[in-house]
């Protein structure tokens, strides 16, 4: 517990201590702090008085700290130094999301999204610094419930308690072939062209029941794409990964006609954020970005 003659003292008292102890002479410190000699002598007795010891040695030409006044003085300095740092920290508050955004996104989305996100960030929310966790959607939205993340991106789901749920855009699968299929030289298959026994499922895709067989595997897209070159076959892949996909040697992939399947991504934080406008402007720029991109459909905005 703080003592009451303790608790008396301001900030203002340890800084004219503190300019004592620098300039060594209290009418050098008066002078910088814009007080009477004085005043400033009073205000340093008073916390000696609180600490109940003395500080300084008077009567020289130079005041200097006395032994125990120096250890003090130490305990000051950091007493000052939090203080200033607490500032720091308030005054961030004034950067958006307090001067960092804490954003999760799946590994089957992020790699895809973040490269066309990554420069116009800082151009709109400029002092914030947007740190990012990859994983899975139900892991990083348990993080979000936990207060480890400020925001999700992920796919829609039943949106819980507390959370707030932005709709962002709609997201087609591709069909992912290996180059000696059957189907490989089309630009575009039908949904009813594909033997659900020959796919090699993202457990993402695979959840979202467009087929109702294939084997389901729990691995990256880049790891997808091995298998199916290897097993041939086909996969459901987010049309956001088609450029680096379509690199892959063995590779090809082909639209679905009409409205195919998809994903619908969302971004989600607690209802209780102090971020909330920070984070409808976040929304904004995504919606922005994805109008941006080929195949991305901007979901109404539900307010």
């Amino acid at each position: 517990m703080i003592s009451t003659h303790l608790s008396v003292v301001s900030l203002r008292d340890l800084m004219l201590v503190q300019a004592v102890c620098r300039h060594g002479s209290f009418n050098s410190a008066a002078r910088a702090m814009h007080i009477s000699p004085s005043g400033l002598s009073h205000q340093v007795q008073k916390v000696e008085q609180a600490l109940g010891a003395p500080l300084f040695e008077r009567g020289g030409r130079r005041v200097v700290p006395t032994a125990g006044g120096q250890r003090l003085l130490e305990q000051i300095d950091a007493v000052l130094a939090a203080a200033e740092h607490l500032q720091q920290v308030a005054r961030a508050g004034e950067v958006a999301f307090g001067g960092e955004l804490r954003l999760g996104v799946p590994a089957s989305l992020g790699p895809y999204l973040l490269p066309h996100l990554i420069e116009p960030f800082p151009q709109h929310f400029p002092g914030t610094r947007l740190s990012l966790s990859e994983g899975k959607p139900r892991g990083l939205l348990r993080r979000l419930n936990e207060g480890e993340l400020d925001a999700v991106l992920a796919p829609r789901v039943t949106p819980v308690s507390g959370v707030a749920v932005k709709p962002l855009f709609f997201e087609p699968w591709e069909v992912m072939l290996r180059a000696d299929h059957a189907l490989a030289g089309k630009r575009s298959v039908a949904l009813e062209q594909l033997d659900a026994s020959d796919a090699t499922l993202m457990t993402e895709s695979h959840a979202d029941g467009v087929l109702g067989g294939g084997h389901v595997q729990d691995v990256s897209l880049e790891s997808l794409a091995a298998l199916v070159g290897l097993r041939g076959g086909y996969a459901l892949v987010p049309a956001l990964a088609h450029e680096r996909l379509a690199s892959m040697p063995d590779i090809v992939l082909s639209k679905f006609k009409g409205q195919g399947p998809g994903r619908e991504i969302a971004l989600y934080w607690r209802e209780a954020s102090p971020w909330s406008n920070d984070l409808q402007a976040f929304a904004g720029l995504l919606r922005k970005l994805a109008r941006q991109r080929p195949g991305l459909k901007v979901l109404a905005d539900e307010g």
